[in-house]
């Protein structure tokens, strides 16, 4: 399969799956969207052949969100394309209002189709915190929400959270054929992992194009490891030790005398590449791209140490804040990301930004649900990062 350029520079995959969408029922199915991303929210009915549902979501001038269905849902299966933007509190909020606007509607079954799940980076207990995603879940559930359509978590445990089928779809079938196709002599690439988080999703690209391995590890690095949690605080100590127990089990016992031990201090060595980039093609993956300046720093070592070229890809492209600018005057030549989240004003800052559509991975994915299929074909041999 070709993939298509369009005159924004957008690859697309050909419509093919059009004679696939002409077995779908269309009498009991509505695809209604939020105003996160309306544009993927036509490209995936228009590939079904459906007709966008009516539904108008608005906010009042004390920014309370207004949801409006116009069509009448009574018995229907409803598909709910939101996905996450730089404004994710407002597109949860709509989410959580046309999921329950419908569940009172009466309608049969009720799918948030979410490419970009928000707050999945809060996944896991921070000291003082809680984890945001776990709340997100119970309260998608409650608002009605019967099923979730979503493409890859952050971590693939947060469907655990749901009390709901979860299905997270996989990108990397469209990047791994961008690189085949778009990128000049891949072969003699080399896939990078930006820090050892990474390093695993990384290692499953390089397996599959069967290209080496490099990851960048030291200073720079911001695992969420090294992120302060509860697990890093230490119980008070004592200065005396109980001296109660026989003294032949003391013999053979190991006593401290400040009580529990404090975790040691993380030391991390100098910046450096594990692998060899001398002369190659550095591809750099990674499942977000959000704030850059990491990827800016790598780039920048990588360039240092020999890369020819340098690419970064991603499946959500959030590019907040100055990420544009940053990425413009960088020594990264591409940025290859899908259009999961929006970013048109982005591309028009930075003109290395390309955008691979998966809107037909979406409308797959809902017509195997609608008509009760397999989900396996849509995830047999893409089995990635997980």
């Amino acid at each position: 399969m070709l993939l298509q350029r369009n005159k924004l520079g957008s690859v697309r995959p050909p419509k093919r799956c059009r004679s696939d969408m002409d077995n779908i029922s269309t009498s009991d199915i509505v695809i209604i969207n939020g105003n996160s991303h309306p544009d993927l929210a036509n490209m995936v009915a228009e590939r079904m052949g459906l007709k966008n549902g009516g539904c108008s979501v608005f906010h009042k001038s004390n920014r309370e969100t207004i949801v409006e269905i116009s069509d009448s849902v009574r018995g229907k299966d409803i598909y709910i394309i939101q996905t996450g933007t730089k404004d994710a509190n407002n597109n949860i909020m709509e989410l959580l209002i046309m999921a329950y606007a419908c569940k009172t509607s009466s309608a049969r079954s009720i799918v948030g189709v979410i490419p970009y799940l928000p707050y999945s980076k809060q996944c896991k207990m921070r000291k003082r915190g809680c984890i945001v995603s776990k709340l997100l879940a119970k309260m998608m559930c409650t608002s009605g929400l019967t099923h979730i359509i979503t493409m890859d978590l952050h971590q693939k445990e947060i469907q655990g959270f749901f009390d709901i089928p979860v299905d997270n779809l996989r990108a990397s079938p469209f990047l791994l054929q961008y690189i085949q196709e778009s990128i000049p002599d891949y072969r003699n690439s080399v896939i990078v992992a930006r820090n050892p988080g990474v390093a695993k999703k990384a290692n499953s690209y390089a397996e599959r194009l069967r290209l080496g391995l490099a990851v960048i590890h030291g200073e720079q690095k911001e695992a969420e490891s090294d992120e302060v949690d509860g697990r890093y605080s230490p119980p008070p100590t004592r200065n005396s030790t109980p001296q109660h127990a026989p003294s032949s089990s003391r013999q053979r016992t190991t006593s401290v005398s400040v009580g529990v031990p404090e975790h040691p201090v993380k030391v991390k060595p100098p910046l450096t590449i594990v692998g060899d980039v001398n002369g190659r093609i550095a591809i750099m993956v990674d499942d977000l791209i959000d704030d850059v300046q990491s990827f800016v720093a790598a780039a920048e070592m990588l360039k240092d140490n020999g890369a020819c070229r340098i690419y970064v890809l991603a499946t959500h492209g959030l590019l907040s804040s100055d990420a544009p600018r940053l990425l413009e005057e960088s020594v990264i030549d591409e940025i290859v990301v899908t259009n999961t989240i929006p970013h048109e004003i982005q591309k028009l800052q930075c003109n290395k930004i390309k955008t691979i559509d998966i809107s037909i991975l979406i409308a797959e994915a809902i017509r195997r649900i609608h008509n009760k299929e397999s989900m396996s074909y849509l995830f047999r041999n893409v089995t990635l990062e997980d």
